[in-house]
């Protein structure tokens, strides 16, 4: 990433866009609650899972499977809430996604039974919806305007720190307290941290769509029926089934990439390094995002990308055992998803602007958090019906093919003219 956020023209012609100082401050305390939502909603349960086995006695499976619930819970919620990030921007939505995460975390840490740690990660799902990346890409995309990609780009490269902070910190946790009071911790600290942060850390104007008789008599040139129209066009529902394909693939090669690599002849710890360096490969990609994007068109990118997930984790599965290329390969798999995170991000912006993105990510977003919460059982049992890992990754490689095709056809041939807003409150 390079330049600082002055470079770009100091009066952005977005509607709502921020001034230099006031993105940088909104990207401070974006990056923050991120990195610490993101470590203690979803990462500390890699590190805890083992923990709750063994001391409740509840399978493997029945306690991932309360975590997957939250993702499809995230997924629904999440186009609710992207149409109120629309109307009323992030402050009140993120501030009391935060606070929901306070019946929802402790339920999980206080429940005696199966049913009720269900309905703790039912609760949590509904935070992760307003507090992870969809409301915190809407609200850089909304005040970012030129400068958006800048801002996304330095926000996921520092929420990509949450595992590496929060899962040794769980553990340790954990060992010295037990799973039940680590995440009682771990939630006072999100509470204390993001409730204030959300609140008045993102206390900006934010335009929203008019209403009212105005909005009416506009007729269909209005916002919320020109959104409507994109959300059912043929190049959003490709779109769509191309994000939801891809996170498939990712999360499925991502979760399963371990006991590939220990089935290819590598060793446990060994193959937990190379995953561990793919984080290595998305920083990087991140990191060059901008410079991509500048040189390729919308289309291109996409498919680029796509393509590298197939090309990557079909070379993965396909590769003869050397530790030096196995690992590589995990690298450049960690770059594509380092950029495919930004290509998603903009995704929307890019084909339709800035002013429905709320909405419009909120529906795009929904079925990609229900085929990741698939992926980890989907990776497992590909690798069951087939045979092997490296089998299962080749299907895996196949999907993501087949989404880098559907990009083709997820640009709109006639641009469609831009969403206005004009109501600051």
């Amino acid at each position: 990433m390079t330049g600082t956020w002055t470079d770009a023209q100091s009066v952005d012609p977005q509607p709502g866009a921020l001034d230099s100082d006031g993105l940088r401050r909104v990207v401070a305390v974006l990056s923050t609650v991120q990195i610490v939502s993101w470590g203690v909603l979803y990462y500390a349960f890699a590190a805890l899972q083992g923990a709750i086995t063994a001391d409740t006695g509840w399978s493997g499976v029945a306690v991932t499977g309360a975590f997957s619930l939250s993702q499809f819970v995230s997924g629904g919620v999440g186009i609710w809430v992207g149409r109120h990030l629309d109307a009323f921007g992030p402050r009140k939505v993120m501030t009391a996604a935060s606070l929901v995460a306070i019946p929802g975390m402790a339920t999980i840490a206080l429940a005696p039974n199966l049913p009720l740690f269900y309905i703790g990660w039912v609760l949590t799902g509904v935070a992760m919806a307003g507090t992870l990346y969809p409301p915190a890409f809407a609200a850089l995309t909304h005040w970012g305007g030129a400068k958006r990609v800048r801002a996304l780009t330095t926000l996921t490269l520092v929420a990509g720190l949450a595992s590496t902070v929060f899962a040794p910190l769980a553990s340790a946790l954990e060992s010295w307290l037990g799973w039940r009071q680590a995440y009682l911790v771990l939630l006072a600290g999100l509470v204390l941290i993001t409730v204030p942060l959300h609140w008045w850390g993102l206390d900006r104007p934010w335009r929203t769509d008019p209403v009212g008789a105005e909005s009416i008599a506009r007729g269909p040139a209005n916002a919320e029926t020109q959104a409507d129209n994109v959300a059912r066009s043929v190049p959003f529902l490709l779109l769509t089934i191309a994000n939801a394909m891809t996170a498939l693939a990712v999360f499925a090669v991502v979760i399963n990439m371990v006991p590939m690599l220990v089935e290819q002849g590598m060793s446990r710890n060994l193959a937990a390094v190379a995953l561990g360096l793919g984080g290595v490969g998305q920083v990087a990609g991140r990191l060059g995002y901008a410079r991509f994007a500048a040189a390729t068109s919308v289309t291109a990118r996409g498919v680029i990308v796509l393509a590298a997930v197939a090309i990557g984790t079909a070379a993965l599965a396909l590769a003869p055992y050397s530790v030096g290329v196995l690992i590589v390969l995990g690298m450049v798999l960690g770059l594509a998803r380092g950029i495919y995170t930004l290509v998603q991000a903009t995704a929307v912006t890019d084909r339709w602007g800035p002013a429905a993105y709320g909405r419009l990510n909120g529906i795009l977003t929904a079925p990609a958090l229900a085929a990741s919460a698939v992926a980890p059982f989907a990776g497992a049992a590909l690798a069951y019906l087939l045979g092997s890992y490296a089998a299962g990754f080749l299907v895996l490689a196949g999907l993501a093919a087949v989404a880098a095709l559907l990009m083709f056809g997820a640009m709109p041939r006639q641009q469609i003219p831009p969403i206005h807003s004009d109501k600051v409150v």
